[in-house]
């Protein structure tokens, strides 16, 4: 046989396997346990923020806002649910195998939905200055942060994905915006998001990673007494008063620093961190779970009421740093909405209001 028929047929065993993954997933989607249809009243979408270079009547750019997909179901609950990622839009709105996520969870639970996507992120990514990509290798990145296993390719035991489906794995790992984690980009977005915060209503902010740190900051800009809860999966970042600094320099995974009377808006809530399995064996997330023990006392210390959560007490193992897209996330939303009623987050609104 020659090279060429040889390097024919190994094209043609990696696009059939390709094809075969792709088909796993779909098929896992496909057995999904149908549930009722979902009643949604309202959906649609908005932009908040930014501003105008510019001459608004003869050559401008409209750039910096935020962007808002909000899904409003018939009956809702008082209270919103805003979901702020720190990867994409795409892991709030479906689990790691195709089955469905937290967007499709909570709305079929009656809570108003809110996906957010920040200045520069996603959806709203006209920005107002020059912005420098540079392609970086980082899929290998990803199943270490994310705390997939040990070692790229290899899973810890008992891992809440899909570990057999290659397509999966494809499907997380492109589910990635550029971040721009810098102090500047914590600030532009923060600013939309406040607003986006101050016009929703009352809400409770549902983050991930980086995005905890946004929404805690966001939080100390508003204007109105809208925040009710912060329930964040991993955060990595914490606001500080500057009575109480940590000795670490602000950056763009944290810290900020901010006046104490500021701070104090954070006491005025409660809020949860959130956190999987094998923290311990990742150097970053023990120096972080220490930053966020600190984070917690100070809001404690002022007169709030902050926790740090493992999902293991809870019951729950196996989970990765984004556990609400995990294969057992329905748990993960479970022990959510106890949180929520234990606050009394959970009530009915007394008549539909008009809400966009």
């Amino acid at each position: 046989m020659s090279d060429t028929a040889r390097k024919s047929i190994a094209g043609l065993w990696v696009a059939v396997a390709f094809v075969v993954g792709a088909t796993g997933w779909v098929a896992a989607q496909q057995k999904e346990k149908v549930a009722a249809p979902m009643m949604i009243q309202k959906q649609g979408a908005w932009v908040i923020g930014g501003k105008v270079l510019g001459d608004p009547n003869s050559s401008s750019l409209s750039c910096d806002h935020g962007y808002v997909e909000y899904q409003i179901p018939v009956n809702p609950r008082e209270i919103n649910l805003l979901m702020w990622h720190s990867s994409s839009a795409q892991v709030w709105q479906t689990r790691w195998d195709g089955g469905e996520g937290y967007q499709s969870i909570f709305l079929r639970r009656g809570y108003p939905v809110y996906l957010w996507d920040g200045p520069r992120v996603g959806r709203a990514n006209w920005s107002c200055e020059e912005i420098d990509y540079k392609p970086r290798m980082r899929d290998q990145g990803n199943w270490a942060a994310w705390r997939f296993g040990p070692k790229f390719g290899e899973w810890w035991p008992g891992i809440q994905f899909p570990t057999n489906d290659k397509e999966a794995w494809i499907q997380a790992t492109r589910a990635r915006y550029d971040e721009f984690d810098t102090v500047q980009n914590i600030q532009l977005q923060t600013d939309a998001a406040a607003q986006a915060l101050d016009k929703i209503g009352p809400t409770v902010a549902l983050t991930n990673s980086a995005g905890g740190l946004r929404a805690l900051t966001a939080a100390t800009k508003m204007n109105t007494d809208n925040m009710k809860g912060i329930y964040s999966y991993e955060n990595v970042g914490f606001v500080f008063p500057d009575t109480d600094n940590p000795g670490v320099r602000e950056g763009g995974f944290g810290p900020i620093i901010v006046p104490l009377e500021t701070f104090k808006k954070l006491t005025k809530f409660p809020i949860v961190n959130a956190w999987g399995d094998h923290t311990a064996d990742v150097p970053n997330t023990v120096n972080t779970l220490e930053l966020n023990r600190k984070f917690v006392a100070a809001v404690n210390k002022y007169g709030g009421h902050a926790e740090l959560v493992m999902l293991s007490d809870l019951g729950l193992h196996g989970n990765t740093h984004i556990a609400f897209a995990d294969m057992n996330n329905v748990a993960v939303a479970d022990a959510l909405s106890k949180w929520l009623k234990a606050h009394g987050l959970d009530k009915y609104a007394q008549k539909n209001q008009e809400r966009r």
